[in-house]
């Protein structure tokens, strides 16, 4: 079928779905192939739950008008939501980095949905499947949107840019994360700075860490539209730690700002000054009040195991399991070391997607925890598995595994850190804790 058509049917039905599980009435099903399903053998469910047509491309299912052949179905949901994205002359910002990026989303969202209606992308809908699906979300209410923009793989952000055709961007950081797919550092810095060319080639404005050198490098390679944040004062944002104990406060100044406004986060970790000076740049971008910029700042709470601090009956967490690169990894351990607390622990999982650089970095790690003298310190996956020799660590195969010491261990009146890969699973542990 021809896109333009099947786009047709996407306005007469109530939405699309990739997920027969969570079907709806009337919605469109997109039968989507991952590395572990196909998505055609869950067409006929989607139909049965309501669904108007299922989008199939292989030819074996398409067994009735309900079925719609296509030559790719994840190509064809792509299209779509590109066609979609076209409807909608407002300003789109795409966020995109090594670490930090899911944070300053929805800072930013926070902060500019104090003065607009903003479509922000859901949960971790921000790869080559759920992007599309955020943008077919876009409805004529929306003035503004902030989309994530997740990649694995090079060219992967300069495809959903060219889906999403974004109006301003920002790169949080360029570190060591899936490596796997990059093949190495300066992989991870090429597809990453996919963003800034879309700028560049489209006119569109670059939010920039001015004292970060890889990004002010990349800036001069690609020489868009640039509003400048950081630590100095002569900057449009300039944020910096007034303290972090354990709770980030921050004070914001710089030239878009009148004086200097003290802000007091609910976020943890020094890391985390850099996402909420952005997410205040971007708010005075595009005219939020400087009262609320802080409002939004002081009011929003981490969720889905974000760098959040949490009291159980028997212990205080730290947690930040919702997933783990070297960077981030050495930052909350170092964070963790700083912070005032009882006596702490860390349980932590294995760091995924780094490839032929998963050893070196996972004795890294090992290395800084003996450095720091951690001696309560539970180690959760394979790769950290492969030195349980080497280490007085407590190693663990599987969550499961570390579950079932903690039922007849479990900590008492303790600080704990809780870090690792989301395909480690380590949130399970936490009714535990």
């Amino acid at each position: 079928m021809h896109t333009e058509k099947l786009y047709r049917l996407f306005l007469d039905s109530s939405g699309v779905c990739t997920d027969s599980r969570r079907a709806r009435e009337g919605q469109i099903f997109f039968s989507v192939k991952g590395e572990r399903f196909n998505g055609n053998k869950f067409a006929g469910q989607a139909i049965e739950a309501g669904c108007r047509y299922a989008v199939v491309d292989e030819d074996n299912y398409a067994v009735n008008e309900s079925f719609i052949k296509v030559e790719d179905a994840l190509r064809s949901l792509q299209e779509i939501a590109g066609i979609h994205r076209k409807r909608f002359e407002i300003p789109l910002i795409a966020i995109t980095g090594s670490n930090g990026k899911t944070t300053t989303k929805e800072l930013a969202a926070a902060v500019l949905s104090q003065k607009y209606k903003i479509h922000a992308t859901s949960g971790n809908l921000n790869n080559h499947v759920g992007l599309p699906l955020t943008l077919l979300d876009l409805d004529s209410s929306h003035e503004m949107a902030v989309l994530e923009i997740g990649a694995n793989h090079p060219g992967e952000v300069d495809l959903l840019c060219r889906l999403s055709r974004p109006t301003h961007g920002l790169i949080t950081n360029i570190g060591a994360a899936h490596l796997e797919g990059f093949g190495s550092l300066e992989g991870v810095k090429r597809a990453k700075s996919e963003l800034y060319a879309y700028l560049c080639e489209n006119g569109g404005t670059g939010f920039v860490n001015a004292e970060n050198d890889i990004l002010s490098d990349l800036h001069e390679r690609y020489p868009f539209n640039a509003v400048f944040y950081g630590t100095g004062e002569d900057h449009f944002m300039c944020g910096r730690i007034k303290d972090f104990a354990p709770f980030l406060t921050m004070v914001i100044s710089g030239r878009s700002v009148s004086g200097k406004e003290v802000v007091h986060t609910r976020l943890t970790g020094r890391y985390n000054s850099e996402n909420i000076t952005a997410a205040a740049c971007i708010g005075r971008n595009f005219g939020v009040s400087q009262d609320l910029v802080k409002e939004a700042l002081e009011m929003y709470t981490p969720r889905n195991n974000r760098s959040q601090i949490t009291e159980t009956a028997s212990n205080r967490l730290f947690l930040d399991s919702y997933n783990a690169n070297p960077v981030s990894m050495k930052l909350a351990i170092n964070e963790f070391a700083g912070m005032e607390g009882g006596r702490k622990w860390l349980i932590l999982g294995d760091m995924l997607e780094l490839g032929n650089y998963s050893r070196e970095e996972h004795i890294a790690i090992l290395e800084l925890l003996k450095e720091l003298s951690f001696n309560n310190v539970l180690l959760v996956g394979e790769n950290f598995m492969l030195h349980k020799d080497l280490y007085p660590f407590k190693f663990f195969k599987t969550t499961a595994e570390l579950n079932l010491w903690l039922r007849t261990n479990k900590p008492e009146n303790a600080f704990i850190l809780v870090k690792g890969s989301r395909g480690i699973r380590l949130e399970d542990s936490v009714p535990l804790l």
